[in-house]
Formats: structure tokens, sequence, C-alpha cells
């Protein structure tokens, strides 16, 4: 039986005319929560979550079906279809993650089976999401988060509403929290439990975590946690390549794959090999689905990266998108005797005059270094992604040089 059957069902689309941009942004909304919203539902073993992915995934069939009924619209000769080509190569990926997050979610609700190792991997985690449904007597119904102040108070934020059947994604400090409304939330553990209390009027029960005392199979989690965080970062760079026509960022798409292949062989003989010490082999089941689908994430990000690596000239409809936002993400490299050459970074927050954020580090010779979660020194020769306004990466990009 089908996870949502009864409570979705299949909707003729007809054209419309649509601003394919906004549809591309929303798709790469989309493709971002998917992501973080099904793996929250396998470390959580959470249902919930895991039915709201595939209510999100049916959401997404709908945006990519709009994206290719404009972007077939669009074609007039063959120059708009040498142009737009790449464009229907980040629909096509947008879907593949979409149906990687939806095998993802499957593993709980039918049951697959994963070991505790996979909840042992939560406290090393420095937020957490969970899904409540929110009550008419609590006191964020009916306000907008502006007014409530949430993230400012508790570190917790709202990420996304799904009211009915419409999504309300990234929502703004004019958005109102109405009563009824399924809200996803993201927050430091200790605060996250209250703030959903006050949300729901239910209480919030913090999962139990059990050490399986295997070292093979603690290996193996440790690999997907690592291949998650690194497929989720190869997503972000992916879609930044394509928005500012950078093959640099396109580059490090592609070394991140290569990491995430290689890290996948490794993770798959740790998982054969902790089956002969396992008490029942048949929970690593789910572990081995959520191998190939992380795996699956990082290739359709080669994808959405695919047209700049290939040197085609992004389309107008792709510049419009990035003229809305001024952040973005950059790729540096630390030049011996520079600036940042021995600087601290501490939560990505690196130690000089600068506001941007470095996201990951990849130092030649030692692979990728994910500096949200751990404190670093930089040196000579890392490579920085790092995200910020266009005049901070400018000045930044300026310490980086000896």
């Amino acid at each position: 039986m089908d996870p949502l059957e009864g409570e979705t069902s299949s909707v003729s689309i007809e054209y419309e005319p649509v601003s394919v941009k906004d549809v591309l942004v929303e798709m790469k909304d989309t493709a971002e929560l998917l992501i973080d919203l099904s793996y929250s539902a396998v470390l959580h073993r959470n249902a919930d979550l895991a039915r709201e992915v595939l209510r999100l995934e049916e959401r997404m069939d709908v945006l990519k079906l709009r994206a290719r009924m404009s972007l077939m619209m669009a074609v007039r000769k063959p120059a708009d279809a040498e142009e737009l080509a790449p464009v229907l190569g980040i629909v096509a990926a947008a879907d593949e993650i979409s149906d990687a997050a939806g095998d993802i979610a499957k593993i709980v609700l039918e049951e697959m089976g994963l070991p505790e190792a996979m909840r042992a991997a939560l406290p090393e985690a420095a937020e957490t999401l969970v899904r409540g449904v929110v009550d008419p007597d609590s006191v964020y119904a009916d306000r907008t988060l502006q007014d409530i102040d949430l993230e400012s108070e508790t570190g917790v934020r709202v990420i996304a509403l799904r009211r009915g059947d419409e999504w309300l994604l990234n929502p703004g400090p004019n958005t109102t929290v109405k009563s009824d409304d399924v809200a996803l939330l993201r927050g430091p553990d200790p605060s996250i439990g209250d703030v959903c209390e006050e949300l729901t009027g239910d209480v919030y029960e913090s999962p139990s975590v059990d050490d399986p005392g295997i070292p093979d199979l603690e290996r193996a989690v440790d690999t997907i946690i690592h291949m998650k965080n690194l497929s989720e970062l190869a997503v972000d760079l992916a879609y930044s390549s394509v928005l500012f026509d950078s093959a640099e960022l396109a580059e490090e798409v592609r070394n991140l794959e290569v990491e995430v292949d290689a890290m996948q062989s490794r993770f798959e003989a740790w998982t054969l090999r902790a089956a002969a010490d396992a008490d029942d082999p048949v929970v690593l089941r789910g572990l081995i689905r959520l191998g190939t689908s992380t795996e699956a994430i990082s290739d359709a990000a080669i994808d959405i990266s695919e047209g700049v690596l290939r040197d085609i000239d992004v389309h107008p409809v792709v510049q419009l998108a990035v003229q809305e936002s001024d952040e973005i993400i950059t790729r540096v490299e630390v030049e011996p005797g520079s600036d940042l050459d021995g600087i601290a970074v501490t939560g990505g927050v690196p130690n000089v005059e600068s506001t941007m954020s470095v996201i990951a580090i990849r130092r030649p010779g030692e692979g990728w270094l994910l500096v949200t979660d751990a404190d670093a020194e930089l040196q000579g020769g890392d490579v920085l992604i790092s995200k910020g306004t266009r005049t901070s990466a400018a000045a930044f990009e300026d310490l980086a040089q000896s």
C-alpha cells in the first residue's frame, strides 16, 4: 500500500504561462529541503517526516512538468535549444534528487531496517530537524515570524510550512504561522524541544541512543554521514556554478563526486564486513539503500553543472535568477604567506576582518573538511568554499593572495 494512499491523488497539469526563473528557484529550494528532510526522517526514524518527503516529491513532479512545458514553449530556433539544453538538465537533476530523497524516506515507511548506529550519529549533529502541527492554542499561532522572533530568542528557525497542499519554502519575517500549519523546525537540540512543545502542545521526546559496539558498522555509519554532507555541498555548489557561470565551482562539484564515489566503495565494504557480526544482518538493508541514494544525489549534482563544465553559455533566464540574490558562493585558493595562511576558522568564521563564512576546505593530499563540523587552521594551498556578499567575496579573495 502506498504510504500516502487516500491522502493524495493524481491531478492533470495543463500548460499555463509561468516564470521559468521562479520555477527553477522553487525546484532548487525544494531539492535542498528534500535532502534535509529525508535524512532527518532516517536519523530520527520519523514516519511523519518521511511522509512529508513524499508529499514534497509530488510537488517536485508538478514543478518538473511545468518547467519542461515552459522551456519547450521558449524554443524558437536551434540556438535556443543549445542554450536551454543545460536548463533541462538542471530540471532533470532536481527530479533525480527528489527520487533519491523519496527512496531514502521509504527506508522508514517500508520499515526496511536500520542499525542503531544511525542514531548514534545524532549527538554529532549541531542541529535537529522536527515536524509539528501548529496547535490553535499555541502562542505562535496567527502571528508573523517577525513578531514571534523565534530565531533570536531560541536559535530555532522555521525552514518551511505546509498549509494543506501548499508549501511555503524559506518563509520570511512577514510570513504568518497559522493554526494547523505543518511546520518544519531546525535548531539546537537543547532548545528545539521546548519550541516544539509550545508550537504543537505535545510532549517532545528526544530520541534515545544505543551503542552498537560493532567497529565496522560504526565506520560505515560515519562514512554515510560524511557522504551525505559532501553530497549536500555538491548540490549547493552545482547550483551556484550554474547561477554564476563558474567553471571553478563546477570543477569542485566534480571533485566532490569523485570523493563520494570513493567513499561509497569503502562504505559498502564496511557494511558487508559488519554483516558477519550483526545479530540480524537484514537490518543493514536500509543502510545499503541509503548509500546508493546518497551517491545518486552527488551524481545529480554533476548533471546540474554539466552545462558549465561543457562551456555552454548560461541562458538569460538563469542570469535573471542571479540578479535577485546578493549572496554568492565562491572558491578561492589560499596562497602561502597570504593574510589567510595560518588563520583559525571557528564554526565557519575565519579570524580576519571579513563577513565571509567558510563552508568547506579542500586540502591537497587530505581531502575535504567541512568546517561547520570542526574547527580548522587555514594553510597555504587550501581551496576554500565560502558564502557571503559580492562585496565581501572580493575582499576575501584579496586576503587569500600573497
